[in-house]
């Protein structure tokens, strides 16, 4: 095995890993959606005058803390997807998009979107991804 595969194996494994790790952070605003769903059911009313505002709070922490929650867990299906895509050696131009969407993942995904990008960008490994002249890893 030469280091262009040993490479790609490895940054299949690293996504998996920030794929999981994703997964989790889009499990902390459960709490949150909790909360407004307790809001929003009358089992917890911070101002018992304002019902309209008690009302709109729920709203806005069952949103929010959905809206996060769906995010994560779809951003984490999409690495977990790019990881397979490394790992079959397939979709190069796939790969390099989650490899972008990868860098806002601060810290973890910054640094492999990186050096994904820099991976997939050898002519080395184009020609793994049964890619003659590149023009699928460049866009063009």
């Amino acid at each position: 095995m030469n280091d262009d595969e040993q490479h790609l194996n490895l940054l299949a494994i690293f996504h998996y890993v920030v794929a999981g790790i994703t997964a989790l952070g889009g499990c902390f605003p459960i709490i949150h959606l909790g909360v407004g769903i307790a809001i929003l059911s009358g089992s917890f009313r911070p101002e018992p005058n304002d019902p309209a505002a008690t009302t709109f709070i729920g709203w806005m922490f069952t949103g929010i803390a959905g809206a996060i929650i769906i995010v994560m867990w779809s951003l984490a299906i999409v690495v977990l997807i790019g990881g397979r895509c490394l790992h079959q050696r397939r979709r190069p131009t796939f790969c390099l998009v989650v490899a972008g969407l990868e860098c806002v993942l601060v810290p973890f995904g910054t640094v492999l979107g990186v050096f994904t990008i820099i991976v997939l960008l050898r002519p080395s490994v184009r020609q793994l991804f049964g890619e003659q002249d590149g023009s699928a890893v460049a866009g063009g």
